[in-house]
C-alpha cells in the first residue's frame, strides 16, 4: 500500500464514508444495476490542487484494469469550477469512496493553497511547516505533505517528510528540553554532542534570557558548528518583531558570527511574514503552523455525467464529459 494510503479500502468505503453511499451500493446490488458511469470532480474556487495523488492511490486499489482515469497533478493551480478528476468505470467499483476522494482533495488543497500564500509572502525566504500540532495526528503528516506541495521547503514530522519525498524532517529542540536542562547553552552543548552530524545545530534563544544575549552565548559556545538561532518569543512578551530580528543580527555580526542564521516562528501568518519582508528583517527561514494547518478546505463536488454511454446528469449541470485540455489520462 502506498505511503499516502495507510488505511484499508474497507475504511474509506465504510465507517469513514457517508452512509448513503453504502446504502446506494446495497440497493443497486439488490436490483442488479451496475452500469459504467463517467463521474467528474470539480472545485468551487481557485487554489492549489493537492490530495489527487492520494485519491489516485485509492482508485488504483479499487478499480479494475479496464477502468479509466483522467486527472490533474498535485501542485497544479486550479480555477473555479475546474474539473480535476474524471473516472469512467462501473459505479460499484468506486461509488462508495466518493466521501474519501472529495475529502482528500478538499483538505489537501486547502492546506496547499494556504501554504502557497505564505510562501509567496516570504518572497524567497524558506518556509517550514510547523503545523502538525494543530491537527489530529491521523492527518498531520498529510497536512505537512500538502504544505510542501504548496511550496514549503520542509516540515516537522518524519512521516510528513517521507510523504513529501524530503530527505529528513526539519526541527531541532523544544523549549521543554531547554527548561529541563535549566540553561540554554548547556542544552545546546548536549544536543551538539549527541545528535548526528546531519542534524542542523539551530538553538532556541528565547527561553531564559534576552534573545540577543542568549544568541551570543550560544554562538560563543558552539562556534562554527552553530547553524542558526530560532526566535519564538511568545506574544505575552510582544512576539518576534522586525526590530528584534535586526538587533539579533547586528549583535551577532558585531561579534563575528555572521554565518549564524536567524529562524523565526511563533504565530506567523501570511500578513506577518509580509511585514518582516517589507521591514527588511534579515530572516533566513520562517516556521509557520496554524496559518497553514487551520486553512479552510476547498469545496469539491462530484457529478455523474454519463450513464451506460448516455449523457446524463443532475439539473444545473451540463450532461456529458466537460471539454478540457488540462486533464491527462493516467490509466
Amino acid at each position: 500500500m502506498t505511503p499516502l494510503l495507510r488505511d484499508p479500502l474497507d475504511y474509506y468505503g465504510g465507517p469513514a464514508s457517508d452512509v448513503y453511499f453504502q446504502r446506494a451500493a446495497q440497493t443497486l446490488a439488490a436490483v442488479g444495476l451496475d452500469p459504467e458511469v463517467t463521474m467528474e470532480f470539480f472545485v468551487d474556487r481557485p487554489g492549489v490542487l493537492c490530495g489527487i495523488k492520494e485519491a489516485l492511490a485509492l482508485l488504483e486499489e479499487a478499480l479494475a484494469e479496464a477502468d479509466q482515469i483522467w486527472a490533474l497533478d498535485d501542485g497544479d493551480e486550479i480555477t473555479e469550477q475546474e474539473v480535476v478528476l474524471r473516472i469512467r468505470a462501473p459505479y460499484s467499483h468506486f461509488g462508495r469512496y466518493e466521501t474519501a476522494l472529495l475529502g482528500m482533495m478538499a483538505s489537501g488543497s486547502g492546506w496547499a493553497t494556504a501554504a502557497r500564500e505564505v510562501v509567496r509572502a516570504a518572497a524567497g525566504t524558506r518556509v517550514i511547516s510547523f503545523g502538525a500540532r494543530h491537527v489530529h495526528p491521523r492527518v498531520g503528516p498529510v497536512m505537512e505533505y500538502s504544505a510542501v506541495v504548496g511550496g514549503c521547503a520542509g516540515c516537522a514530522t518524519p512521516l510528513g517528510a517521507e510523504l513529501a519525498g524530503l530527505r529528513a524532517p526539519s526541527g531541532t529542540m523544544p523549549h521543554a528540553m531547554i527548561l529541563i536542562f535549566g540553561d540554554t547553552v548547556e542544552a545546546a552543548l548536549a544536543f551538539d554532542q549527541h545528535m548526528p552530524e546531519d542534524v542542523l545545530r539551530i538553538v532556541l534563544v528565547d527561553t531564559f534570557k534576552d534573545e540577543a544575549e542568549e544568541s551570543l552565548r550560544v554562538a560563543r559556545a558552539l562556534g562554527e558548528r552553530l547553524r542558526g538561532v530560532r526566535l519564538d518569543t511568545p506574544r505575552e512578551r510582544g512576539g518576534v518583531t522586525v526590530a528584534l530580528v535586526k538587533e539579533v543580527r547586528a549583535r551577532l555580526d558585531q561579534a563575528g558570527h555572521s554565518r549564524v542564521g536567524i529562524f523565526v516562528s511563533g504565530g506567523l501568518t501570511a500578513e506577518r511574514v509580509r511585514e518582516f519582508v517589507a521591514g527588511g528583517a534579515p530572516v533566513d527561514s520562517f516556521g509557520v503552523g496554524m496559518a497553514i494547518s487551520s486553512a479552510p478546505p476547498l469545496g469539491f463536488t462530484a457529478d455523474i455525467k454519463e450513464v451506460a454511454g448516455e449523457q446524463r446528469t443532475k439539473r444545473g449541470r451540463i450532461p456529458g464529459p466537460t471539454q478540457t485540455a488540462r486533464l491527462r489520462r493516467v490509466r
